[in-house]
């Protein structure tokens, strides 16, 4: 093959047979075969491409139509995320204009003439849209007021009176043969508590941040209510309270709302009057959503499964937590009755799924709610749910 001459060789061989010698700085090594050798295995190889049959012209021609069609979905995928990421960011800084002009409002117009125009149409409707985190602390504190007449000072002593207290106590678990109130008042299941308190956020678990004014105002209310002491799910309408206000102030309105009669009832598991208000909610529950109030009656789902957390919380351990101090907003506002409008609106969103869920599927649902709830359509659901039954309000039917 090597000596044959030009006029025999096959046109399409353009290879040449003589291949530069490895370079002097390669070991000869790497190249064991012979000159003569290693031109015969090239050129055989070169023979048998050549003798491969060319990709038919419609062949080609879809694969490369394939290929643009390939990097055309790809443009117009980037393209639609593009889109989609900047929709998000007109919507933020919308939504953060939106939060800025409101707190504007808040701090120049109404908490200077709080008690004229807190209960004006205009400032209702502002209420109802959400108050804006940096005037919300302020705006609780007024809305929930003191009756109590608790000042800083009283704080200071009731926290003294704890640390004491605890200093004294022998640090032993709770047991199971402990009293209610040993159980509720000691520094062990405080702890626990702390520790399970909106774990996600890391900040009042021990080493956090707000973990000492967690403990000291859980420790502070059970030497200034002993007769009430320290209540599983205490813990997190103190937390809320404590991310909106300053340590003092939060103790102030937790004292208040937990002085709230239905908060009063709940904590102090007055049975008759918890029974009361199941039975206010169900008449309200019947008039809302006769549907699916008859399939909880047909499966035996009492309120008390599903409410008892809901309210002992204030929502704050049910909800996401920035959708929860929306609910607190109007809470502040309007007092328990929009706690069990709440929880009307959140059957009446849910309704469809509910109805077609036995009454395990269904506890389990309402025990722990979907981590993703828009918040402006449950407050949708929650204002197309009517407080009144038989020309009867909320009060005159609880």
């Amino acid at each position: 093959l090597v000596k044959q001459s030009s006029e025999t060789r096959p046109r399409s061989l353009k290879v040449s047979l003589h291949p530069p010698s490895p370079s002097p700085s390669i070991p000869h090594s790497l190249f064991p075969f012979s000159n003569h050798a290693r031109t015969q295995s090239l050129t055989t190889m070169c023979v048998c491409c050549s003798n491969l049959p060319a990709k038919p012209a419609e062949e080609a021609q879809k694969h490369r139509q394939q290929y643009e069609e390939m990097v055309a979905q790809a443009k117009k995928r980037e393209l639609k995320e593009a889109q989609k990421r900047r929709k998000q960011l007109e919507l933020r800084c919308k939504v953060e204009e939106s939060i800025g002009n409101a707190a504007q409002t808040w701090n120049q117009e109404i908490l200077p003439n709080w008690s004229t125009m807190c209960n004006s149409r205009r400032v209702r409707d502002l209420w109802w849209q959400g108050v804006p985190p940096s005037v919300r602390g302020k705006v609780w504190s007024l809305a929930v007021g003191n009756e109590l007449n608790i000042t800083h000072e009283l704080y200071n002593i009731c926290l003294a009176r704890a640390r004491d207290k605890w200093k004294s106590m022998p640090i032993e678990p709770v047991t199971e043969g402990s009293s209610l109130a040993d159980r509720e008042a000691s520094l062990e299941l405080i702890k626990l508590d702390i520790s399970r308190t909106f774990p996600h956020l890391c900040i009042f678990q021990q080493g956090g941040p707000y973990y000492d004014v967690l403990h000291s105002i859980l420790g502070a209310y059970t030497c200034y209510r002993p007769d009430v002491g320290y209540v599983q799910g205490m813990s997190f309408i103190a937390a809320v309270l404590i991310l909106n206000l300053d340590t003092a102030d939060a103790f102030i309105a937790f004292a208040n709302l937990l002085n709230k009669p239905c908060q009063m009832a709940f904590f102090r598991v007055d049975h008759s009057l918890m029974l009361t208000y199941f039975a206010a909610f169900e008449v309200f529950f019947d008039e809302n959503l006769p549907k699916l109030f008859a399939h909880f009656k047909e499966n035996k789902l009492t309120p008390d499964i599903y409410l008892i957390d809901w309210i002992f919380t204030l929502y704050s351990k049910s909800l996401p937590l920035d959708l929860a101090c929306r609910v607190w907003d109007v809470f502040c506002r309007d007092g328990d009755e929009f706690l069990f409008r709440v929880a009307l609106g959140i059957l009446r969103l849910y309704e469809d799924v509910l109805t077609r869920m036995d009454f395990i599927h269904n506890a389990q649902f309402l025990t722990r709610l979907p981590d993703h709830i828009p918040p402006d359509q449950l407050f949708s659901h929650i204002h197309a749910v009517h407080m009144t039954s038989k020309n009867r309000k909320w009060a005159q039917v609880r």
